[in-house]
């Protein structure tokens, strides 16, 4: 769905750019951001090979493990229909402890083998379980601590202060998590209460 948006979005850019009489401006600016983006992509290796490092080393060392069981009671009460042993809470926890530290691409292979699990739980129903909404809804609102991505892309912009919004996002996400949590805690209780007088009326 999210590729056909794009596409819509960047068609209609094109014709009204046609017929505005701008369509030249548009070629230089398509391929101006497209060898800026390549540039960028390969600034940011370096960085993000760093962070990735240090994450491998929190891992070997324990640290994640450590992390993992600070926010297990946290995280089980989140998702109650999951076995506290079961693999999908160790996926979970691994996926939550990847986007405290902003690493979003190591987060999201954890987040689809939740998902996996999660799904096996569910007897393998296209439908959405509980679980799997919440999971989406908190990696939606971006749990984060470190925004270590952001943080790269401001050194690579010459930044003065690049990691001066770590801050302002530890608010930010605590107000966005919170957010997420009471959404979906009140779309779940009121399809529970729906159901709930469903079933009185039959």
């Amino acid at each position: 769905m999210v590729h056909i948006i794009w596409v819509g979005m960047a068609a209609i850019g094109i014709i009204y750019a046609m017929f505005n009489g701008t369509i030249e401006e548009v070629n230089e600016v398509i391929f101006e951001s497209a060898n800026e983006a390549v540039f960028l992509v390969i600034s940011l290796i370096s960085i993000l090979v760093f962070w990735l490092g240090l994450m491998r080393i929190a891992e070997e060392s324990g640290l994640l493990n450590k992390l993992a069981d600070f926010f297990k009671p946290l995280i089980t009460r989140l998702f109650p229909d999951i076995p506290p042993n079961h693999p999908a809470m160790g996926y979970i926890l691994s996926n939550f402890s990847a986007n405290i530290f902003g690493l979003g691409n190591a987060a999201t292979p954890l987040g689809i083998k939740a998902m996996k699990e999660m799904k096996k739980l569910n007897g393998d129903s296209d439908e959405a379980s509980r679980s799997m909404i919440t999971l989406l809804a908190l990696n939606t609102s971006s749990v984060t601590l470190i925004p270590t991505t952001i943080i790269a892309i401001r050194m690579q912009y010459d930044s003065t202060g690049p990691t001066d919004i770590v801050i302002s996002t530890i608010f930010a996400t605590m107000i966005s998590t919170i957010g997420a949590i009471l959404v979906d805690r009140y779309f779940y209780y009121r399809r529970q209460g729906r159901l709930e007088y469903d079933s009185t009326i039959k």
